[in-house]
């Protein structure tokens, strides 16, 4: 396998003329020399289907029988790379240049990951302009990384630090590199780099294989820019002054720093984000902090240099302090204002960059003597303060302040720091949300679209819902719910959660809830219903793998759904589930628990049982469905999760609507990672005084005694006026089941708030449909009849049997 050492994106002529953009292929090789593991990415490049790879011997890809000198070569070793010769599915070769970690797998077994980097050479920085930006403008160890975050130039002291040759890391991420938490967190630094244009400084980075004089070295990553001002890479450059960078680090308790990223900017609502920037620094940084945004719709962007010549009109979007003083108690009311041309904040965005002052300082005391703007600062207090532009992309967009009252210590310049990393961070996300709003609001509008806007009004549950969006970049995911009333006053609850984000997650999450819609119409029992939403994912995955060629990708797989009956006559809910998080149920006395569906799998699997649960609610009980985003880690275990939930769940309250609510608040945190639907319902009863039920014989002159018995029963629920047609109804149902049918013969009415149901049983299992009768015939109107007459009717199989229903709406006030 290893024939020379090389570029490990190295391979033929026809694999780079495909110009695609830069990936990394992966495969995991077990020590038996099997192929335990396939990407995507590893199908794009050699055309293999992960079914038919996995489980395979990895030699079988190879085109040139090296495989005994691979294993010698890898006896012992903890990290293998250069080239090979593999054979494509459609049979050319290719030569690829490889890298191969040894390490443990999520089992404990031993495991090779192998990686291939493909690029097309047209998009990789190179020349001789690359060349003078790297090592004129970093000293030390350092590495170039473009904006895809891939190794595009080493010098030889980082080929020393990460004990490998720059050729066999090119075009590889960090984490490839060297697999390990640290170099994570660095490769997340550097993105921070290529979307604001700032530097960052970490540490401890790089954590080469084995140990060496780099070992947990710090690094500062800096924006490369081209002549036009646009950053094109970052350079990272290794140093071992670790003592200032951990001073610079310790600016905030340890257990802030690592949150920035997951405080900040967690939704695209531009004054949210400002909030949590004001949230973040009181009181770890400021006792004070005010956030104002350029004036404009829903700002004004200003291009770097920014010098105004008139005073610069700010909106205020975020105040908060330590004290809980109102904005207007400290002078500073929401609204506009406007800072003269030579104040500080009007110098701090003019130079791009953000400065520390004492209040005591001439410049300072004269804008605030000047200024009735900046009256907040003697009125609050402050001593000490820190002005920081909110920049982005190379513009400005507003300016944040941060000062001391309470504490007596002045701020440091590592404050300065701390307040300009967090103030980016904000900046970065409401830059963002400002300038591309569309696809988001697109992917919004589209999911609500396609979600029940109101619950069905029915007796027999008090249904109350919420959606929640994830606030990541990934956008908006296809998490649905769904009530649907069904025949004999029964309900139907559906919630299901379709994988991926952004509008394709969404279009399928529309379809699949329409099918749903669709055959609960007809009245499928819950396994059957999960295993016809099975076949239809099934077939929607074939359709977008025959369009685009990814059937391994293709949107649904992995779907999962969790479908419940409840009857309010019998007070029996019915469920299955398919790969979906079991529902709670809360007793009238409070207990809470999980019901034990079965755990069906995911749907798109195909072939696989469904399984039904069936169990007795008592009248009052409390049904919990939500998709799994509800229950998410975040800054808790799962465990803690449900501790809340259940006992958000379990404290009484009159409307479910505030059931939801509780249960929203205990479990939720700042950041929302992915989409929740939650419903919640409180089961009713139908008593016996609503419900009336004959055995018929099967003879035709039952039929006069089944419509006096409908007859009295509407006399005695005082429903006089809807006597003639509920006859009707009932003769031409019990003469189909007679007629048709097959005994026992049971004829069934429910009174239901204003609605009538009408219902004949006969044990056979042929379904009447609907048709005209022809001008001689002497029957066949009899259906016709009833479907003019009812609201709605319809066939509702058992497993013995069917039931012939139809409801007729009641006059208001009957």
């Amino acid at each position: 396998m290893m024939e020379r050492r090389t570029h490990p994106g190295e391979r033929l002529d026809e694999a780079q003329a495909a110009g695609e953009p830069a990936y990394t292929a992966t495969a995991i090789i077990d020590e038996h020399g099997l192929v335990t593991g396939w990407s995507e990415e590893a199908r794009r490049l050699l055309g293999y289907a992960s079914a038919q790879v996995v489980g395979s011997p990895a030699a079988g890809l190879l085109a040139d029988d090296v495989g005994e000198r691979v294993r010698r070569a890898a006896a012992g070793q903890e990290r293998l790379n250069g080239t090979v010769t593999l054979r494509h599915s459609d049979g050319h070769r290719l030569r690829l240049g490889l890298l191969a970690h040894h390490r443990q797998g999520s089992d404990g077994k031993a495991e090779w990951l192998v990686l291939c980097a493909v690029a097309d050479p047209a998009h990789t920085l190179r020349g001789e302009a690359l060349a003078e930006w790297t090592f004129v403008q970093a000293p030390c160890p350092m590495g170039v990384f473009d904006t895809d975050l891939r190794l595009v130039r080493a010098n030889a002291g980082m080929e020393g630090a990460l004990s490998m040759e720059a050729r066999q890391m090119l075009g590889l991420r960090l984490p490839e590199i060297a697999p390990c938490p640290e170099n994570d967190e660095v490769e997340k630094r550097m993105r921070l780099v290529v979307k604001t244009g700032q530097s960052q400084r970490v540490e401890p980075c790089l954590h080469p294989v084995g140990v060496n004089a780099w070992q947990n070295c710090s690094a500062t990553l800096a924006p490369l820019r081209d002549p036009d001002g646009r950053v094109r890479a970052v350079c990272l450059t290794a140093h071992h002054e670790q003592e200032y960078f951990t001073q610079a680090r310790t600016l905030l308790p340890n257990d802030t720093v690592p949150d920035t990223d997951t405080r900040i900017g967690t939704s695209s609502d531009i004054t949210r984000t400002a909030r949590e920037l004001a949230d973040t620094a009181v009181p770890r940084l400021a006792d004070l902090t005010v956030v104002d945004l350029l004036q404009g719709a829903p700002y004004r962007v200003e291009a770097l240099p920014f010098s105004p010549s008139e005073p610069v009109t700010v909106r205020r979007v975020a105040v908060r302090s330590v004290l809980d003083d109102s904005p207007e108690s400290l002078g500073l009311p929401a609204g506009t204002t406007a800072y003269p041309v030579l104040s500080p904040p009007a110098r701090c965005l003019a130079q791009g960059s953000g400065a520390l002052y004492d209040t005591a300082e001439a410049g300072i005391a004269q804008w605030v003597q000047q200024d009735p703007a900046a009256a907040w600062i003697r009125r609050s207090g402050t001593h000490s303060m820190i002005v920081v532009p909110m920049r982005a992309h190379g513009t400005v967009i507003g300016v944040a302040f941060f000062g001391r009252n309470r504490r007596p210590e002045p701020f440091e310049p590592e404050d300065l720091l701390q307040a300009e990393e967090l103030t980016a961070q904000a900046a970065v996300s409401i830059h963002e949300a400002g300038l591309h709003p569309r696809p988001r609001t697109t992917t919004m509008t589209l999911q609500s679209s396609l979600l029940p806007r109101t619950l069905p009004v029915q007796a027999a549950l008090e249904v109350a819902s919420r959606y929640l969006p994830a606030a990541t970049r990934a956008g908006v995911g296809g998490d649905w719910f769904d009530v649907i009333p069904l025949s004999g006053a029964r309900v139907a609850l559906a919630v299901g959660d379709v994988v991926g984000h952004g509008i394709r997650a969404s279009a399928t999450m529309g379809r699949l809830r329409t099918a749903v819609r669709t055959l609960a119409d007809v009245d499928l029992p819950p396994d059957e219903l999960l295993t016809h939403l099975d076949d239809l994912v099934l077939h929607l995955s074939a359709e977008e793998g025959d369009r685009e060629g990814t059937p391994e990708t293709a949107g649904g797989i992995g779907t999962t759904c969790l479908y419940a009956v409840y009857d309010p006559v019998s007070r029996r809910c019915t469920l299955a589930r398919a790969g979906h998080p079991p529902p709670a149920v809360v007793t009238p006395d409070g207990t809470v628990y999980f019901l034990d569906v079965p755990a069906g799998p995911p749907l798109g699997l195909g072939g696989l049982p469904f399984e039904t649960m069936e169990t007795e609610l008592p009248e009052g009980s409390l049904l919990a469905l939500f998709t799994d985003g509800l229950l998410q880690p975040r800054d808790h275990d799962i465990d803690e999760a449900l501790d809340r939930m259940f006992t958000a769940l379990s404290r009484p309250a009159t409307r479910v609507e505030t059931v939801c609510d509780r249960v929203l608040a205990a479990v939720l945190t700042d950041r929302l990672d992915d989409d929740i639907a939650l419903l919640i319902a409180r089961t009713r009863a139908l008593h016996a005084d609503q419900v009336a039920v004959w055995d018929l014989a099967s003879d035709p002159s039952i039929v006069a005694q089944a419509r006096h018995h409908a007859t009295e029963q509407l006399a005695a629920w005082r429903l006089d006026d809807a006597a003639m047609i509920a006859e009707l109804i009932v003769s031409e149902l019990v003469t189909n089941a007679i007629r048709y049918g097959r005994p026992p013969i049971q004829l069934r009415l429910i009174h239901d708030n204003d609605i009538l149901i009408s219902e004949v049983f006969d044990a056979s299992s042929t379904a009447p449909h609907l048709r005209r009768a022809r001008l001689f015939d002497e029957g066949g109107r009899g259906l016709l009849l009833v479907a003019q007459l009812a609201h709605r009717w319809g066939t509702r199989h058992d497993p013995v049997g069917k039931t012939i229903w139809a409801e007729q709406f009641l006059a208001a006030g009957t």
